[in-house]
């Protein structure tokens, strides 16, 4: 039992390393991590209701995800080759694709939660 949990012990690490790796190095995802903390911190100060922080999870969880996703894909193609490729464009522009839709998706939360709270707070 004790290789099990070594081995667990060691994936966890290797995950927290690739979330630490992602905040240092990769401008959109700090951009990204600082768009969650304003979005929690509106979450908190609107008192937001337990099933519409489900959803600001879930789109936060999936942007960062998918900009986790983008940046292996991206180092993996610049590792077998630094030639431009149309393969390895087309791999790249598909990650990027898949943060700006998730991004997108978590604006459409943030408008749909966010949103009313905040107009009844500044316009009413």
């Amino acid at each position: 039992m004790s290789g099990w949990r070594s081995r667990e012990a060691r994936a966890f690490r290797s995950a927290w390393a690739g979330l630490a790796e992602a905040l240092r190095t990769e401008r959109h995802f700090r951009f990204h991590a600082a768009a969650a903390a304003i979005v929690v911190g509106l979450g908190l100060w609107l008192d937001v209701s337990r099933q519409d922080w489900l959803w600001l999870l879930l789109a936060i969880a999936g942007v960062w995800a998918a900009e986790l996703i983008n940046t292996a894909v991206e180092r993996a193609v610049d590792r077998i080759s630094t030639d431009v490729h149309p393969l390895a464009k087309s791999a790249k522009d598909s990650a990027a694709g898949a943060v700006l839709v998730t991004a997108m998706f978590a604006v459409a939360v943030g408008a749909f939660v966010l949103g009313p709270p905040l107009w009844r707070m500044f316009f009413q």
